[in-house]
């Protein structure tokens, strides 16, 4: 049942995903999936909508209504402050090192990584909103995609860290 209710549902739900995305200022795929998270919520607890059609639609543009709310209050983050350009130069030397470690390990990466990556350490401070649009996946992917791409980086400078 559930099966043929999703298969029933897409057309619709990708249709008014894509009607109301813009206006919210968020993706249709993102607010796809908050919708099948909802609707199989209701399902996991026994209750599935009366009117499938329906509660489709009143929850995609609940969805966006959240997301609108969400977008107004996202702030980007305070600038860090000024540096007085005092620094050791050894430790400026051993920073640079890093720095061009930490990106040579990132170039390594599997897959989107690379690319992602480079996105958050990105001297402009994207939003995730930037990146996504950037790197063409949904919002709500970037944070399971982070964390794999981190947990892969952090495999790759284990070793490195080690020997030295």
């Amino acid at each position: 049942m559930t099966h043929d209710l999703v298969t029933a549902l897409r057309p619709l739900l990708t249709a008014e995903a894509s009607a109301e995305a813009y206006a919210a200022g968020t993706e249709p795929g993102d607010l796809e999936q908050a919708v099948w998270l909802r609707l199989l919520e209701r399902l996991d607890a026994d209750r599935p909508p009366v009117d499938p059609e329906e509660w489709l639609r009143r929850a995609v543009r609940s969805e966006a209504r959240r997301s609108r709310r969400a977008s107004r209050l996202e702030r980007p983050y305070a600038l860090e402050p000024v540096d007085d350009g005092g620094g050791d130069p050894e430790e400026l030397a051993l920073a640079a090192a890093r720095g061009r470690a930490l990106r040579a390990a990132v170039r390594r990466l599997p897959g989107r990584c690379p690319r992602l990556m480079e996105a958050l350490l990105s001297p402009e401070d994207l939003t995730y909103r930037e990146i996504a649009g950037e790197l063409g996946i949904s919002q709500g992917s970037l944070g399971p995609e982070r964390s794999r791409c981190l947990g892969c980086l952090r495999r790759l400078l284990t070793p490195e860290v080690a020997a030295r």
